[in-house]
């Protein structure tokens, strides 16, 4: 059963057929050949999909649509201007941090290259060209589904089950996104020297930046309250996604007073066409994951792995380097959904933290939105662009290789992901 199904999901995904339909038709087919009723197809959909936390994915996209279209972006431009727009290559540099604070807000790369593309683009082509300026912004939209709160991280607790919390994950990507964020302006700043790029910022004025802070502080306090709610156990982290929707809500009607009651419904639909992606990867999925169960695939896959080596670092490696791969060619939501579960158990069994181990496997997958073929940022930002695929590529790999580097780093030093965490008494 379990080659029928892989099989029939990447002949239907090869064909261009959209990845959530090509999971339920390998369902479909799996249910075939195991002579199954295919009711069971709706059954495993509606309990998969009748959980309540699922409700903190839609709420946070939409959380972060009402921010960006409240004017958010503005401000977090102007702020980050006001620090490092003044070096070389300063747009670039400001396109990083404004990734960066950003993905405290929106959660979802997608979402913040189209913010970070309408904002940036147009001034980054006069001064950079229009490849690098593509490959800049998508790489700094990558931040956000590092930098909490996370839409991936969400989605990838939920299908590991009970062994890592979201709580955990959000924290444990705080201070990998930090360095993530200082390997992409240090990448910046060695592209803008080799090619001589202008400075176009004013030199740094601290009477600029505090005004910028005291204009933006509004903004960044929402993370803090969002996530800090959750760690606090105040509120759950579903609870923490209704509560940023109603602090987004606040701030673009009475602080940036951008967001307009018109807005809400295309906000709204967006929205809601975003998460119904996620919901459908994960109705569909579950079946996959049910069958593979029924096969017992997870048990020979450890017996497989345990024959292999027994040694954690090289298993860990292994599922690291099988993911670089799948990154390449399967979109990240539906990775999580039809992996974590089979390999989340087997860490635990070799004695992996589940939070490091949750965290890498999150942080490959996010890489792999940046590399080809089926890189969902590098269409994205394509077609804001206006370029070829090629000529992205060719652009993009240095900020590839900076992030593929926090990825080794974090690999080999686990403390990194694991120290504010442990702190923080998880």
């Amino acid at each position: 059963m379990t080659p029928v199904v892989i099989g029939a999901f990447f002949v239907f995904a090869l064909l261009g057929m959209p990845i959530a339909f090509a999971i339920g038709v390998a369902a479909v087919a799996g249910l075939l050949v195991s002579d199954m009723q295919l009711q069971t197809l709706a059954q495993r959909m509606v309990h998969s999909t009748n959980v309540f936390p699922l409700l903190a994915i839609p709420l946070f996209m939409l959380a972060g649509e009402i921010m960006i279209a409240g004017g958010v972006m503005v401000r977090l431009v102007q702020f980050a201007n006001s620090v490092v727009g003044s070096v070389r290559g300063g747009l670039a540099h400001v396109t990083v941090v404004s990734g960066m604070l950003l993905g405290s807000v929106s959660g979802a790369a997608v979402a913040s290259a189209s913010a970070l593309g309408s904002a940036l683009v147009p001034s980054l082509r006069k001064s950079y060209g229009p490849q690098f300026s593509a490959s800049v912004v998508g790489a700094s939209a990558n931040l956000g589904p590092i930098i909490p709160p996370s839409s991936a991280m969400i989605v990838y607790a939920l299908m590991a089950g009970p062994s890592v919390s979201i709580g955990a994950l959000f924290i444990a990507g705080i201070v990998p996104g930090i360095i993530l964020a200082v390997a992409m302006m240090i990448t910046c700043s060695i592209i803008a020297k080799v090619r001589n790029f202008p400075k176009t910022g004013e030199p740094f004025q601290l009477g600029v930046f505090l005004r910028e802070l005291r204009r933006s502080f509004v903004i960044f306090m929402m993370p803090v309250v969002v996530v800090g709610g959750i760690i606090g156990g105040v509120f759950t982290p579903t609870e923490g996604a209704a509560i940023a929707v109603v602090y987004a809500l606040l701030i673009g009607f009475f602080v940036t007073r951008e967001l307009k009651v018109r807005d809400l419904p295309r906000l709204f639909f967006r929205a809601a066409v975003t998460s119904s992606v996620v919901g459908a990867l994960i109705a569909f999925a579950s079946v996959v994951t049910f069958l593979f169960t029924l096969d017992l695939l997870p048990f020979r896959l450890a017996s497989a792995m345990r024959d292999f080596t027994s040694d954690p670092q090289m298993f860990l490696f292994l599922v690291m380097l099988m993911l670089i791969v799948v990154g390449m060619f399967i979109e990240s939501n539906a990775a999580y959904i039809m992996l974590a579960p089979l390999f989340a158990p087997l860490a635990i069994a070799y004695g992996i933290d589940p939070l490091h181990f949750g965290f890498l496997f999150v942080l490959n997958l996010v890489i792999g939105m940046m590399t080809p073929p089926v890189g969902i940022l590098l269409f994205v930002m394509c077609g804001i662009s206006k370029i070829s695929l090629i000529s992205l590529i060719k652009q993009v790999w240095p900020f590839v290789l900076a992030q593929f580097s926090v990825l080794i780093l974090c690999f080999f030093v686990p403390d990194i992901v694991l120290f504010l965490p442990r702190l923080l008494g998880y």
